[in-house]
């Protein structure tokens, strides 16, 4: 067993080098003529609920964005006017400090939603959004929910619901940063990031992965070399074979 890791201060935040950011310009530049519908909304948490006219409503004012790797889609601090969610591709939600460090804290991928709490408080961005690779995301104007939840206060209920969800992740993720070490932090994102399969391509860069454990690259690195050194797996470069899933879901504990 590879000894025991302890995390500083220091190298809870990293940056996360991507292509050049390149700030979008405004998204009515990006629109692109796929017509989004009713059906395409249907699985996205927060909008599959919706009464159908009302899901008609809202798609009819949403607009597909294309995005290239690098793109910034909303900065820390922008006034909002919209969510999103994701039809395809990747994006990160990143946290930055003063010193231009960076953290991934979360990873949008095929029907995740993002960006809808200034629809609920008012207030700009608590974070940035940047694509990893190339995508495409639905922007939905917070006007269309905002018509829907005035006329139909009782839907809101659907909202408390996707905001304890995402709170119940935060205090998860809170807890292991108390509790997990750099390595048993590694073991856990692998296997979130693995979906259930054994054998899988990792989506992120190894600097990308560092960001959303809340350490250093290297430090991430020692980690995964541990776990090949000891057979929990197997890696060539972003592929990853998980040989013994049992010792590796222990060290997530």
């Amino acid at each position: 067993m590879d000894p025991q890791d302890t995390s500083d201060a220091s190298s809870s935040r990293r940056r996360v080098p991507t292509a050049p950011i390149r700030a979008c310009p405004l998204p009515i530049r990006r629109y692109h003529d796929l017509v989004i519908d009713a059906e395409t909304l249907r699985e996205v948490e927060l909008l599959g609920s919706l009464p159908a006219d009302q899901l008609d409503a809202v798609a009819a004012q949403a607009r597909p964005v294309k995005l290239t790797r690098g793109d910034l889609l909303f900065n820390h601090n922008d006034e909002p006017d919209a969510l999103f969610v994701v039809l395809n591709g990747r994006v990160a939600i990143l946290n930055t400090a003063a010193d231009g460090r960076e953290s991934m804290v979360a990873l949008m991928e095929g029907g995740d939603l993002f960006g809808e709490l200034p629809l609920f408080d008012g207030r700009p961005r608590s974070a940035a959004a940047r694509a990893l690779e190339p995508s495409e995301v639905v922007h939905i104007p917070y006007t269309a929910l905002r018509e829907i939840y005035d006329a139909h206060p009782e839907l809101l209920w659907q909202v408390v619901g996707l905001l304890a969800q995402r709170l119940r992740a935060t205090d998860e993720a809170l807890a292991d940063s108390v509790f997990l070490d750099v390595t048993g932090r590694t073991a856990k994102r692998l296997l979130e990031l693995s979906s259930g399969e054994d054998e899988f391509v990792l989506p992120i860069t190894q600097e990308e992965l560092a960001g959303m454990i809340g350490a250093s690259r290297e430090r991430v690195n020692k980690a995964i070399s541990s776990f090949v050194r000891l057979g929990w797996i197997e890696q060539s470069d972003r592929r990853y074979r998980i040989t013994d899933r049992d010792q590796m879901e222990r060290r997530s504990r």
